[in-house]
């Protein structure tokens, strides 16, 4: 099972919607995501159930985020827009022949956000601050190399791939 195709299309990303992800304001935007979901869900604490409306609105911000800028006109130029385009890459990994380094530091830095992110659920769980922005920063690090990372792969292999 690939993951990251099931984040795709979870997300019901299509052409359309990549290209509208590439624009920065979308891509920068979504760094308040995980703050965000940690102070609605730590909501709870003083609104009770009520706290499920403020974790609503994030779920439906984080579905409609990449929707919600002007597509990107031609090729990527950007920080944002080429590390969007090297994702669309790295999610073709399997058909298309990347670099062998591009694929290994891919999956280190998805799994080390994908730890971030778990200690940030236990700490959203448990109400541990300290752990909450320990797991935060952690996932929002790996994730931001990470897609450092994808815009390397584009710079390297994408315009090849796009003509």
């Amino acid at each position: 099972m690939d993951i990251f195709r099931l984040a795709e299309r979870s997300m019901a990303m299509d052409d359309a919607s990549w290209a509208r992800h590439a624009n920065p304001w979308s891509v920068f935007s979504r760094f308040a995501i995980l703050p965000l979901l940690a102070l609605a869900v730590w909501s709870r604490v003083w609104l009770g159930w009520g706290a499920l409306l403020p974790v609503a609105a994030v779920i439906v911000f984080t579905f409609v985020n990449p929707r919600l800028f002007a597509p990107v006109e031609g090729p990527p130029r950007g920080w944002a827009g080429r590390g969007t385009a090297g994702e669309r890459l790295w999610l073709k990994r399997r058909s298309l022949a990347l670099p062998r380094r591009h694929l290994i530091i891919g999956n280190i830095l998805a799994l080390l956000s994908g730890l971030g992110l778990l200690l940030y659920g236990w700490a959203l769980w448990a109400l541990d601050l300290k752990l909450l922005l320990l797991g935060m920063v952690w996932a929002m690090a790996a994730k931001t190399w990470f897609v450092d990372r994808m815009a390397r792969l584009y710079d390297e292999i994408g315009p090849d791939v796009a003509r």
